[in-house]
């Protein structure tokens, strides 16, 4: 496996609950990484040929404001590419907006802030407009992620494309609890592939605060705490894995038949299904299917 892109989750901890998250983010979640953490990463990041691209995620890591900025400053130092997701909660204002940023000006490479109506309502749409002004004033590049509503999604299938600028709602994580009832749904089987990640070849993994390396989030193929991160990138073998394997073989209608899972029959889409399975499989593979925050 070979990795051009690492995705930090500096904190599980949000100042939001959005009900789309797939991390499960939110005011009481726990799990933060720490300097000491950043230094062994970027340490290990030197002897993984080909990774060009860090990302601090969350969560909101501007929670924890100082590690975010030394975290930057250190993938930067090594001559990394370096890009922040943020809500943008911090821009109560232009000038406020202008001195949270101005550090990275220079440093971060990509600023991509979430908005859309499930953490952002009319009146805090201006905090989008303040962070959007500042970035551009200090040349930041900046970037949107916005997830459509469930109904926009099912209409997608039906009239071929989302609101502009718009993704479709991936039912994985908490979405998998509060969206799916508003969701149009299809038969269990004709999920037959993983339309989201490659996970025989991924590119980029995420990283959490208790060094679990996630294929895809709540999958696990190793901790860097516990080996390296060269070490796991050589050692992953996609068919051997017991998720990613029946996954790569038919999708998450071949994960319910490999372990024989009960189901619902109808899903909202392919995360949907994966999750349930991968929730009936946590007991089975607990190293592999964690941590809880993943998983609610």
């Amino acid at each position: 496996m070979k990795l051009n892109g690492l995705h930090l989750l500096l904190t599980y901890q949000c100042t939001f609950e959005c009900e789309h998250c797939f991390v499960w983010g939110s005011p009481w979640q726990t799990g933060v990484m720490n300097v000491e953490q950043l230094h062994e990463i970027f340490q290990q990041t030197r002897d993984v040929e080909g990774l060009d691209w860090i990302y601090f995620e969350g969560g909101e890591p501007f929670l924890y404001y100082p590690i975010l900025l030394r975290g930057v400053q250190m993938a930067t130092a090594m001559g990394l590419h370096a890009g922040v997701v943020t809500n943008a909660y911090w821009a109560t204002s232009k000038a406020d907006a202008l001195i949270w940023l101005k550090p990275f000006a220079d440093l971060i490479e990509d600023l991509t802030i979430s908005c859309d109506q499930y953490h952002v309502s009319d009146t805090d749409v201006q905090l989008i407009n303040y962070a959007s002004a500042a970035a551009e004033e200090l040349n930041i590049p900046l970037g949107v992620i916005s997830v459509a509503q469930p109904e926009e999604s099912s209409a997608s299938e039906v009239i071929g494309h989302l609101p502009s600028g718009a993704s479709s709602v991936m039912y994985r994580g908490r979405a998998a609890n509060k969206l799916v009832s508003r969701a149009a749904h299809h038969p269990w089987d004709s999920f037959t592939t993983c339309p989201h990640e490659n996970l025989r070849d991924p590119g980029r993994v995420h990283l959490d605060p208790f060094g679990n390396l996630h294929i895809c989030q709540g999958i696990v193929i190793g901790n860097v705490f516990q080996q390296t991160l060269k070490e796991i990138c050589e050692g992953y073998y996609s068919e051997a894995h017991p998720i990613c394997g029946p996954l790569l073989k038919g999708g998450p209608a071949a994960l319910a038949k490999e372990y024989d899972l009960a189901h619902g029959g109808e899903y909202a889409d392919a995360c949907h299904l994966c999750f349930e399975c991968r929730l009936a499989l946590r007991e089975k593979f607990p190293d592999v299917l964690k941590p809880d925050q993943m998983y609610g």
